[in-house]
């Protein structure tokens, strides 16, 4: 049964990943159809993550109402319904409407899972389960670049991966009862045990989440890391057609390669994990994820790019999944779940700004920024993270 619940959660997760990709990829083409400005992607994205923003807040309610099977349930279908809105719209205005479900149906369920694998299962699991999301956000792409080149619409590239999403609803659905027989036994066995964490140690206090000494830092880590991902995502093809010159649909391959560099990394970090600790793998992975950043600056070939782009996400991979298995270590079992709320909905306000304002910019200017801010996004990240390092090295020592 245990197996079953995990290949579950794992396959919820793949249907996080598969729409967050495909914005990115198919807007140089859909920007020519619809006649509007390159920046306006940005703001389908906002709208899409504040939909997110909204449910990761709120998810902490619903997730206490409704369990998570439900909301599980409930959120891929609203996120299927939404996808072959995109396919249907006739205009700009029809695919903003779409975007907020689609946003709103994110939220709740990436909170209540991460937070779930993070208080239940061992590190390996979490990179695991976000392994799975780059493997829906590597499909994306090549699902759209394969109906790109083929000579079919973008169109056609949201209804498949709605479908896909409409049989993960009946898969869903169908395992509802393994949810509730499993949510029932770790109810009792989450009053037998207690987590053993560093904040477990301290004398138990009443004090607010926010108040938590390392907590903001955790936060800002959060904005920008995410704000990297969006925006690798978002204009990775922009990029590469306005400035290295290739095609749409190879474009959209190279991404694809960059959420593969994810996808690959977060199984390998699944391994690692047994070795090193979540603090030593976040520090290395935004190391590595800044030298990737560094090729796109450098006017090299564009293999370099594409090397670029990989070890990106290949950097970027243990980074999200490690700072979540770390929530409830560093900052106590008691308020993990507020602040995993909190940091999703952080992280995609991040996604919300950070990407669009590149847009913004590069729309006055060119897209030859794009390596540079990629660049100061990462270095922010990597001060913020150290600086949560720093807080619980002092902690240790009280």
């Amino acid at each position: 049964m245990a197996t079953l619940f995990l290949i579950i959660i794992y396959l919820a997760f793949i249907s996080l990943g598969l729409p967050d990709s495909m914005l990115g990829a198919a807007w140089p083409v859909m920007q020519i159809e619809y006649g509007t400005p390159i920046e306006m992607a940005g703001v389908l994205s906002m709208v899409i993550v504040a939909g997110t923003i909204i449910s990761s807040l709120a998810s902490e309610a619903v997730l206490n109402r409704l369990g998570t099977g439900k909301v599980t349930l409930i959120s891929v279908a609203i996120t299927a319904v939404s996808l072959l809105g995109f396919s249907l719209s006739p205009s700009i205005l029809w695919l903003a409407i779409c975007a907020l479900p689609l946003g709103l149906g994110a939220g709740s369920i990436d909170a209540g899972l991460n937070n779930y694998v993070a208080t239940h299962y061992k590190a390996h699991h979490m990179s695991w389960l976000h392994c799975f999301w780059g493997v829906g956000a590597m499909i994306g792409p090549i699902i759209m670049s394969h109906n790109i080149a083929g000579g079919h619409s973008w169109r056609d590239g949201y209804t498949a991966v709605s479908l896909i999403q409409f049989g993960l609803v009946l898969v869903l659905f169908l395992t509802l009862p393994l949810w509730k027989r499993v949510e029932r036994t770790n109810h009792v066995v989450e009053k037998e045990e207690q987590i053993i964490s560093i904040h477990s140690l301290l004398p138990e206090t009443h004090e607010k989440p926010l108040k938590i000494k390392g907590v903001k830092f955790a936060l800002f880590t959060f904005l920008f890391y995410v704000g990297v991902e969006a925006t690798m995502g978002l204009w990775g093809s922009s990029f590469l057609v306005n400035v290295k010159g290739l095609s749409a649909s190879s474009a959209a391959q190279w991404v694809s390669m960059y959420y593969a560099g994810i996808t690959a990394g977060r199984l390998l970090t699944g391994f690692v994990t047994f070795r090193f600790s979540n603090r030593d793998l976040i520090r290395a992975g935004q190391i590595i994820a800044l030298l990737g950043a560094i090729l796109l600056v450098i006017p090299l070939p564009e293999m370099f790019s594409l090397i670029g782009f990989i070890l990106v996400g290949l950097g970027s991979a243990p980074i999200f999944p490690c700072m979540l298995h770390e929530t409830p270590v560093r900052f106590g079992k008691k308020h993990s779940q507020k602040i995993m709320g909190y940091q999703m909905a952080v992280a995609y306000v991040g996604g919300a700004i950070l990407p669009p304002l590149l847009g913004w910019v590069a729309a006055l200017t060119s897209f030859m920024i794009f390596p540079f801010v990629i660049v100061a996004y990462i270095i922010i990240m990597l001060i913020s993270s150290e600086r949560i390092n720093s807080l619980m090295n002092k902690r240790q020592t009280i």
